[in-house]
């Protein structure tokens, strides 16, 4: 067995694994190279011949797909589609029994913050079918969570496993792994998804799971909704229907609160205060998009990527919903058309207003313009007292005034 790290040897465990590897009967060598190097690669395969490749390399680098710059793609990407696409080809005319793809099931199933680990083990899976095609040996296992804490799996928090517990993703032992790794090699597949999975759990969350596992749950004809659609059933607006304001409030704050713990990996929505912040409840830029993701699903609306950050508790969330409800439930009647007037106005600050060049015509609708035009001082002083009002009052001037005139009297003109 040649065995190839960045560090050989000196790599964590390393000699404790060839002991175990000697004993059982295996002769090893451990190699310090970087997969990635294709020189170094090179070197290695000419001073060792192999009968089979195994390639596990893989780093991390997660984040937000804004920030996904080139260095972080080119750096995942390295270690695992790089280092594979040397091997396939310094290995060409090499007789081998098995090449063997170490890839992850978030290459197939997507995963939040891992857009450059979804594509770098999207390549793995492809080169296998790529190989089948030319008649060579390949086959890639897309592995799931494992249950061991080394690895890469040792970086996931108790919420990061608790998330997926709660979607149906359970963690491979070791002996399972292994069983299902030997199961892989034994059939004509070029990639396979060993995966632990609870279907029951995954019958239970139907709405938020890739296509492939609605498939294995049962599911398989139930359309999955996209973010910002609005579901077959009655939406949360249509719920809300005809309930009073305080109902209606616990009602998406019931929702909130829900989302909210299923992202953070809790068991129910009571871990979530509603007036504590979420970057003090555990959130951070990741889980921040999820919520907004599954907070669309459910809502039909369209939130924004930075909804945590302008509206920091999960009251606030709940205000800033409801009022992008409220045009959809509007109570047991359809607000007449001044209202929703005075509505849009209100939220318009005066500097717009002006700035848009509509603050002239604001004050003939109000009266102060109907008399002909203003004098130098009379004109500053009502700009003075235009500075000093609400949009509530400015808004009800205007609209008061043109329903004493008329929408066809001089004032509406």
């Amino acid at each position: 067995l040649v065995l190839v790290s960045r560090r050989g040897v000196g790599a964590p465990g390393a000699r404790g694994l060839a002991g175990e590897l000697e004993a059982a009967g295996a002769r090893v060598w451990w190699v310090a190279c970087d997969v990635s190097d294709r020189e170094g690669l090179a070197k290695v395969l000419a001073e060792h011949a192999v009968s089979a490749v195994v390639h596990l390399a893989g780093v991390l680098d997660d984040g937000v797909i804004g920030a996904m710059s080139p260095e972080r793609m080119a750096g995942v990407l390295a270690a695992k589609a790089d280092a594979a696409w040397h091997l396939h080809e310094l290995t060409a005319g090499v007789d081998l029994s098995a090449f063997v793809l170490f890839s992850s099931a978030a290459g197939v199933l997507g995963n939040a913050g891992q857009a450059n680990y979804a594509a770098a083990n999207a390549f793995l899976d492809a080169l296998a079918a790529h190989r089948r095609g030319r008649g060579l040996p390949g086959v890639s296992l897309a592995w799931g969570l494992w249950s061991a804490v080394d690895g890469m799996g040792g970086d996931l928090s108790g919420a990061d496993l608790r998330r997926m517990s709660q979607v149906g993703i359970e963690g491979l032992t070791v002996q399972r792994g292994l069983e299902l790794f030997d199961t892989a090699l034994g059939l004509d597949e070029p990639a396979l998804v060993p995966i632990e999975l609870n279907l029951a759990t995954l019958r239970q969350n139907t709405d938020h799971l890739p296509e492939i596992f609605r498939t294995l749950s049962g599911g398989g004809g139930r359309p999955r909704r996209e973010s910002g659609t609005r579901t077959a059933g009655p939406t949360l607006a249509e719920r809300l229907t005809g309930l009073d304001d305080d109902a209606r409030s616990v009602a998406v704050l019931g929702v909130v609160r829900a989302e909210a713990a299923m992202v953070l990996g809790h068991s129910g929505p009571d871990a979530i205060e509603p007036d504590r912040a979420f970057q003090e409840l555990g959130f951070d830029s990741l889980t921040a998009v999820e919520f907004r993701n599954r907070l669309n699903e459910t809502t039909g609306l369209r939130l924004p990527p930075t909804l945590i950050f302008d509206y920091p508790n999960p009251d606030a969330v709940t205000a800033h919903v409801l009022s992008e409800l409220a045009p959809d439930q509007g109570g047991s009647e359809q607000l007449d058309e001044d209202e929703q007037v005075r509505r849009i106005l209100q939220s318009i600050p005066i500097h717009r207003l002006r700035d848009a060049g509509l603050m002239r015509s604001l004050l003939e609708l109000g009266g102060a313009g109907a008399q002909g035009s203003m004098d130098a001082e009379t004109g500053a002083e009502v700009g003075e007292s235009i500075d000093e009002l609400d949009a509530e009052s400015l808004i009800s001037m205007a609209l008061d005034e043109f329903e004493l005139d008329g929408p066809t009297g001089e004032a509406g003109n």
